[in-house]
This record gives C-alpha cells, sequence and structure tokens, in this order.
C-alpha cells in the first residue's frame, strides 16, 4: 500500500502541532481509534467527552459529544477520509458519516503517528479552507487545547487504563 498523499503545509490555512512524546506508536494508535479510550482523553479538562463514536474506514462516522464543565453538550459530527493503519488517520467535519456534505463545516484534521527512538513523533494537522477560518481557530486556543489533549493521551497511555 502507498502513502496517503498529503497537501503541503500551507501557513495561511493550516495549524499544526508537532511533538516526540515517549509511548510506542501501536498504543498511540490505539489510543486515536478505540472510541472508550478516546473518551477518556480526547478534549482537554475541565471539559469530558460524553460521548465518542468512531467507524474506522473512510467514510465511517467520526462524532463526538464534548461536554463544558457547566454540563453544556457541543456536539461534534463528521467523518474518517482515509487512515493508514497505525501511521495516519485523516477526518474531518467537512463530510458527516457516508460522505455526506456538512452544513457547518470547520476543518480536516491529519493526525500522522511516526516512529522515533522509543518513542513517536506525533503531528497533528488542522487544515482550514481560508485564513479566517484558521485564525479563528487558533484563536479559540488549537496550540494550548490540542496540546493538553496530546498531555492527556500521553498520561493515559503511561497509566495503561
Amino acid at each position: 500500500m502507498t502513502s496517503l498523499p498529503l497537501a503541503p503545509f500551507n501557513p495561511a490555512t493550516d495549524l499544526v502541532l508537532e511533538r516526540v512524546v515517549d509511548v510506542p506508536p501501536a498504543k498511540v494508535w490505539e489510543a486515536w481509534t478505540t472510541p472508550s479510550q478516546l473518551m477518556q482523553w480526547f478534549v482537554p479538562a475541565p471539559w469530558t467527552a460524553k460521548s465518542v463514536e468512531l467507524d474506522l474506514r473512510p467514510g465511517g462516522k467520526f462524532n463526538s459529544i464534548m461536554l463544558s464543565p457547566e454540563g453544556q453538550e457541543f456536539p461534534n459530527l463528521g467523518s474518517i477520509v482515509a487512515f493508514e493503519m497505525g501511521k495516519k488517520l485523516v477526518f474531518t467535519d467537512t463530510l458527516l458519516e457516508g460522505f455526506r456534505p456538512s452544513a457547518t463545516p470547520f476543518m480536516t484534521a491529519i493526525v500522522e503517528i511516526i516512529p522515533e527512538g522509543k518513542g513517536t513523533r506525533y503531528r497533528a494537522t488542522a487544515l482550514h479552507k481560508d485564513e479566517e477560518t484558521r485564525k479563528k481557530h487558533e484563536e479559540m486556543g488549537f496550540h494550548h487545547g490540542w496540546s493538553a489533549v496530546l498531555d492527556q493521551m500521553v498520561a493515559f497511555i503511561r497509566a495503561g487504563k
């Protein structure tokens, strides 16, 4: 199988978080593709994930409901676009399950899991339709939030839950 072709990074429309973490790539993949595990770390604390549905196939659903500390629900509906087992996961809210168009598209995410030493080079890229949407996501706290979530995922993996 050939590698998924990815668009080159565009700083005008894309945001990226890249770090090397000291957990095995297989565990990172498992944490990303197992709904019961995603629920444990996927949302930056003190927020929580009320539910996660993931059907790992192109066009499969990738839905979650985030719960604010005050109990307000924020549904996120989307789909899996493509994946390379153990290496890349591409999902979007631009398309819903079965590739149905979304009424409120925001971004496409690419999570890359790259073996590095005894750990993993983790790269999460958020692609946006335009500079305004990228800026909005940045102002919403992309770097802080996605970094916090990565820390939570690493702690979850280390705890062996």
